[in-house]
């Protein structure tokens, strides 16, 4: 997990972790309870100030939000950590809480907006579902990353050759159109897929799909 503090800066952490931010440390204390009742690591701020000055861990977690906070809101701070590319799931709490406010919550990606107070299996259930989804983010990231480095060994000619060969051209017509042989179509495809670690053309296919390879 990225800090606005050190962008780059990262430490170990458990498997997975909430973040609470409330400035009640009563509801901050209950909650840490309640999550570490479950085997949850928690970590507690008191402000969204305190959260964005923190090196958080890079490990699947959830934010715990209370929306209504002393200086940034709850609100600012979800448009914070987006417009850093922190892509956190939040869950928002309050005492306060309206339609339109929950409306502006759900559309910037809010996983839940709970209403204090609330239950505990609620709130479990919805910390649940976003370290489940955050975990799966960060899952495909890494096999995003991973791609893009096999791309990074490929020759000019194998990256235009994966391209053409994502946008369905067959060898014969890949060879025309980068005027070489057939033959040497079929072994430049035979490099980029060993090298990309493909198993088919199908296979092949779906990786420059993920990457973003489009024909030029």
């Amino acid at each position: 997990m990225k800090s606005l503090a050190s962008p780059h800066g990262l430490t170990n952490g458990e498997e997975s972790v909430v973040f609470v931010v409330d400035d009640d440390e009563s509801v901050r204390r209950a909650l840490a309870n309640l999550f570490q009742s479950v085997g949850l690591a928690v970590q507690e701020f008191g402000s969204a100030a305190e959260l964005l000055q923190s090196k958080l861990p890079d490990v699947a977690s959830c934010l715990v939000l209370d929306i209504r906070l002393p200086g940034l809101s709850g609100l600012d701070l979800q448009l914070e950590l987006a417009r850093a590319g922190i892509h956190i799931p939040i869950i928002f709490m309050t005492g306060h809480g309206d339609i339109p406010m929950s409306v502006r919550a759900m559309k910037g990606g809010a996983i839940d907006f709970l209403t204090k107070p609330f239950r505990d299996q609620d709130m479990l259930d919805s910390v649940t579902t976003a370290i489940k989804r955050d975990r799966e983010r960060r899952e495909s990231d890494k096999a995003v990353t991973g791609l893009r480095e096999h791309f990074e060994t490929l020759t000019e000619r194998e990256r235009e050759v994966l391209a053409l060969v994502a946008a369905g051209l067959m060898n014969k017509q890949i060879a025309a159109q980068i005027g070489v042989a057939e033959i040497t179509v079929k072994i430049h495809r035979g490099r980029v897929m060993k090298k990309m670690g493909a198993k088919s053309l199908a296979d092949l296919v779906r990786m420059a799909e993920i990457i973003g390879i489009r024909r030029r």
